[in-house]
């Protein structure tokens, strides 16, 4: 019987030092990997990216967001949390009432070419 290799490995390793030096130069450090792999693991939720689709918009208040979305204000603001301590929304407070956007165009771009990778064929 042949066994078959799987084909995402090399049939034989020959290394490149080249290569190999110019692909370390680029490789992100351990913290910056963690803190980007957090962001990304933040945006992996579908009620988050709605709430994103939705302030990269408009600036809502809490009670707008859950009205817009069909949720309680309590699971609105338990998600707002979370994006507000991965930076992905901030917020001000008007009175009694407190007001999301996105923290800033790196979010709304990073929303965007998600966007379109997805609508790309």
């Amino acid at each position: 019987m042949i066994k078959s290799r799987p084909i995402d490995l090399c049939a034989e390793t020959i290394i490149d030092e080249d290569k190999v030096r110019r692909a370390e130069q680029s490789l992100l450090d351990g913290l910056s990997a963690t803190r980007l792999a957090a962001t990304f693991k933040a945006l992996a939720d579908p009620t988050r990216v709605r709430i994103v689709s939705i302030l990269n918009q408009t600036e809502l208040c809490v009670c707008d967001l859950a009205a817009t979305l069909g949720m309680t204000q309590s699971a609105v603001s338990h998600q707002l949390r979370l994006m507000r301590d991965m930076r992905l929304v901030k917020s001000r407070k008007e009175g009694r009432m407190v007001y999301y956007t996105l923290d800033d165009e790196h979010i709304r771009d990073l929303f965007q070419r998600g966007l379109e990778h997805i609508e790309h064929q």
